[in-house]
């Protein structure tokens, strides 16, 4: 028997967020849901619910899903976010995207959300056999970081940063930092941008 999936919404429509959770019953999904509305409540959330996917209103009044997604990289990295919204705003949503939200799913087209949801949380499963330190590394390196610097500004040894570096290499079974880039990148742990 598999755990329930921890689905955290940001939306500010109770009525919206039934018809998620109807459709994620409706599609088989086994989930525990948890909305909130706000930065606070959607931070606090994010510490006490622990979700294993956010699933983002895009246009809530003062905390859109950008800035949801920055909250996120910074509290739960290996997180997705996935955008639900009724009406797009083009440039908004490419810098979402660009930032490493997940993917877009149209409130009127709610039958792809389970395959989007599955894909999301299968892709950044490997990222669960890193620790916060080894997450820490991977970005620094995949942002361009040289292990000298690394060990510097996380106050380490460059061995024990190369250590790190050889552990998340073996355990994401990847062989160069080009790889280590495009997963990070992938996985929205870094932006496209930087």
């Amino acid at each position: 028997m598999t755990k329930p999936l921890r689905v955290l919404l940001l939306e500010k429509s109770e009525a919206d967020a039934e018809l998620i959770t109807r459709e994620l019953s409706r599609a088989g999904v086994t989930a525990i849901t948890k909305r909130v509305d706000s930065e606070d409540e959607f931070a606090a959330a994010l510490e006490e619910f622990g979700p294993d996917v956010v699933l983002s209103e895009h246009s809530i009044p003062q905390f859109d899903a950008c800035a949801a997604l920055d909250l996120l990289r910074k509290m739960r990295p290996t997180t997705p976010l996935i955008i639900v919204s009724s009406t797009l705003n083009g440039e908004k949503t490419v810098a979402c995207l660009r930032d490493g939200c997940e993917d877009i799913i149209l409130k009127g087209n709610l039958s792809r959300l389970s395959s989007s949801i599955s894909t999301a949380v299968s892709i950044r499963r490997p990222l669960d056999r890193l620790t916060p330190r080894q997450i820490e590394v991977l970005r620094m390196v995949a942002t361009g970081h040289r292990t000298r610097e690394i060990a510097n500004r996380l106050k380490l040894s460059v061995k024990t940063v190369e250590s790190h570096r050889g552990e998340v290499m073996k355990r994401l079974d990847m062989h160069d930092v080009v790889s280590l880039v495009r997963y990070a990148v992938r996985v929205g742990l870094i932006s496209a941008a930087a």
